[in-house]
């Protein structure tokens, strides 16, 4: 048996505010311990002349939060342990026990499993101050923030935002930075000390970018972004994303994107990934922004459909890659080891081969091939396949045996175009030599895509030197012979070098 443990609120700071059972339960207590006395009601409670023991010193020696709140709240369960049965411990906690009080939460997972008798009694909490001293009603919208964890995927401007905890001018430049993420640098923010607790209180209103400017962070400081409804405010959210793109397909939004159909935007979604491509190849991040973009709305426009059909939304699209992304990460959110990229890359098939189990998907009935996507452009869908048979084996022993199939199908194509074969026996042939072709990517460690793209840009740029120094001379391609034209070529190769 043990001592019942017993944690009282005392309040936001005002000793006026403390109730009479919280008082009564003070002054019959066997022991009283406070979490710190650094809290303005602690003047008035030593005026009862009461023992009181505080844990101060544990800050002292831990180097972090939840070491001191693991500690006070070992060494409270402890005294519960050894104290005699009928005897009550009171364990004083500043505000309100249940709000932003790491000790108290952790008391109540341990305590029941410890067979220790825990009562929390309430307390008025900095919230209540918050809403007094601040003038705005919670039920509008109204969401409690720690300054520890916060980051901008947590704030949401239409509601009326508390960020608690604000320590020190570190922390509230922690904080400064996450609420830029979606507010103007000038935007009108509040911070206050101390509400409620006379002498001490002060409410400062200023632009966000002289938040860590304030003087006098500690203990009993708050930040306070009111609610707003402007949309300028969402425009960097995803759910005002989404939210536009359901009403540009609701009845009176766009008569075009109510026309849209999965068929429709098909080759949209094809051209704004290209035009994605182009932008890396170019190294255009400012143009890459837009393009990305454009083509996470036709993400969203294909998702949108499905929701109108009532299969899905795009955030069940969201929960579906993230369920996928740590599945097949373990070596990152599991407890495998992955040294390098290709261990990284094995570990990333071994858990696809996992993923059609637990689907119910055979092994026996699925191909090696599998997974390369019907439509992707030839070149690419040659690589991946010869990429996948590779695994299995299905492969040369080395880079020679490539060349000697290379030469071969160019011999065979050689042919069927000399003797005059069929169109579609030489389309077959060529496509035979492509293929073998594709295969020497593999060995050298390339992307042929990547690889004919370059050269494509090559060409075009070659080409354009022939144009413009043509027109430097008033002549043009048209008006030019072949020679001349593989002269200025030979030039281009060395100047466009050069450049």
């Amino acid at each position: 048996m043990s001592s019942t443990l017993t944690v009282v609120g005392l309040g936001s700071g005002n000793p006026d505010q403390l109730t009479v059972g919280i008082v009564k339960t003070l002054q019959k207590a066997t022991s009283i311990y406070v979490r710190t006395k650094e809290h303005p009601v602690m003047p008035a409670i030593d005026e009862w002349n009461l023992s009181i023991e505080s844990f101060d010193a544990i800050y002292e020696t831990h180097g972090s939060f939840p070491e001191v709140y693991n500690t006070i709240a070992n060494q409270l369960m402890d005294k519960a342990r050894s104290g005699e049965v009928g005897t009550e411990i009171v364990y004083a906690v500043p505000g309100h026990p249940m709000v932003a009080e790491s000790t108290v939460q952790l008391l109540r997972e341990r305590c029941p499993e410890e067979g220790i008798t825990l009562h929390v009694l309430g307390g008025e909490s900095f919230l209540d101050e918050a809403f007094t001293r601040l003038g705005f009603d919670p039920i509008e919208g109204f969401q409690l923030l720690d300054a520890a964890g916060l980051n901008s995927t947590l704030i949401q401007p239409q509601l009326h935002t508390l960020i608690g905890q604000v320590y020190d001018v570190y922390t509230a430049s922690e904080v400064k930075l996450s609420l830029m993420e979606l507010y103007p640098d000038d935007y009108t923010v509040i911070v206050g000390h101390a509400l409620g607790v006379e002498g001490q209180e002060s409410i400062q209103r200023v632009p966000l970018y002289e938040l860590d400017r304030v003087e006098g962070y500690g203990n009993l400081s708050l930040v306070y972004v009111p609610r707003s409804d402007e949309d300028h405010l969402r425009q960097r959210t995803f759910a005002r994303l989404h939210e536009i793109v359901g009403i540009l397909r609701s009845p009176d939004g766009c008569p075009w994107d109510r026309e849209q159909t999965h068929a429709s935007l098909r080759k949209n979604l094809i051209e704004e990934t290209y035009e994605v491509i182009e932008t890396i190849d170019e190294d255009d991040p400012e143009h890459m922004q837009e393009e990305l973009g454009d083509l996470m709305l036709q993400i969203l426009l294909h998702s949108q459909m499905e929701e109108e059909n009532g299969s899905f939304n795009v955030y069940d699209v969201i929960q579906g890659l993230n369920d996928k992304l740590i599945f097949r990460h373990p070596h990152v959110f599991g407890d495998i080891i992955a040294k390098d990229a290709e261990a990284a890359l094995q570990n990333w098939d071994q858990m696809k081969v996992e993923e059609k189990r637990l689907k119910g998907l055979s092994a026996e009935k699925t191909s090696v091939l599998d997974g390369v996507p019907r439509d992707l452009p030839a070149l690419m869908k040659a690589y991946k396949l010869q990429k996948k048979a590779a695994k299995v084996g299905f492969d040369w022993d080395d880079i020679e045996g490539v060349f000697s199939k290379i030469e071969e199908e160019l011999l065979e194509l050689r042919e069927a175009v000399e003797q005059e074969q069929s169109h579609e026996e030489q389309v077959l042939e060529l496509g035979d030599l492509l293929f073998a072709v594709s295969n020497i990517a593999r060995f050298i460690h390339a992307d042929p895509e990547e690889a004919l793209s370059k050269t494509n840009h090559k060409f075009v740029s070659r080409f354009h030197f022939i144009e413009e120094y043509l027109r430097s001379q008033g002549r043009s391609i048209s008006d030019s012979t072949l020679e001349e034209m593989e002269e200025i070529w030979t030039l281009a190769k060395t100047q466009i070098v050069k450049k």
